[in-house]
């Protein structure tokens, strides 16, 4: 005769697990890295779970998309060893963190408008005015300090075709002039919004070429979809959240 999988409000291991598309493996190893409460068990050893814990499973699902699995995992820990406040300080932390990064898309907008092509002067006309003014520009230290980041980054960003400063004649020192310069702020607002060097130099290398910015609306658009999937994934994990801390509060 089967085994019936619920007597009362027990559950097996199976039972969570198909209710999520897991295996039982995974909803093992999550109540043993405390993500789910500690399981009681039959006399012959066998796990029985409780809504309790189907609360708790279906909560952490729902936080992972927003926080990440790292975060979602201590928020349950938290909860399950009773510090709530910690809890909530994490789910705080991912809020202030993604508030943070639509500054940072909001601070990427602001720079592009801000930078208009420069029509190309005359060769002859550069090289008067090189002549009467010697190297116009920044060195690799100021920029760097500008950025806010260490001189090898931006030596970094040079091997990676982000930025490619001339060199000093006399001194053989970087020279940042100012299409220099825009493109490493181009690429310090990318990388802070999340963008790899790969991804980041076939942009600035059609900015350069096109003479203007209409490369970067596809990913800027992308940037906002995604931090808008991350703002509803946060509500979400959120709603089941806090349906978990009322199971446990009425469990007293």
């Amino acid at each position: 005769m089967a085994r019936n999988p619920q007597s009362g409000n027990r559950l097996r291991p199976v039972d969570l697990a198909r209710a999520h598309g897991l295996s039982t493996q995974a909803v093992r190893n999550y109540e043993a890295d405390g993500i789910l409460p500690a399981a009681d068990r039959t006399p012959h050893g066998y796990r029985t779970y409780t809504p309790l814990h189907a609360g708790a499973l279906r909560a952490f699902l729902a936080l992972v998309p927003g926080h990440g699995h790292r975060t979602a995992a201590s928020i349950m820990r938290a909860v399950n060893r009773g510090a709530i406040d910690e809890a909530l300080r994490l789910v705080d932390e991912s809020h202030a963190q993604l508030l943070d990064d639509r500054e940072t898309l909001r601070a990427v907008e602001r720079a592009l408008r801000d930078l208009a092509p420069t029509p190309p002067s005359e060769p002859a006309a550069d090289a008067t005015a090189a002549a009467r003014s010697g190297p116009a520009g920044t060195f690799i230290g100021p920029l760097a300090g500008r950025l806010g980041i260490r001189p090898a980054t931006l030596r970094t960003w040079e091997r990676a075709g982000l930025v490619s400063p001339r060199r000093d004649p006399r001194t053989g020192y970087r020279v940042y002039d100012e299409a220099d310069v825009r493109d490493a702020r181009l690429a310090h607002q990318l990388r802070r919004g999340g963008y790899l060097l790969e991804q980041i130099a076939p942009l600035i290398a059609q900015v350069r070429r096109a003479g203007g910015l209409e490369p970067l609306e596809s990913a800027l658009r992308d940037w906002h979809a995604r931090l808008s999937a991350r703002g509803r994934a946060l509500l979400t994990g959120a709603g089941e959240l806090d349906a978990y801390l009322r199971l446990r509060d009425d469990r007293g």
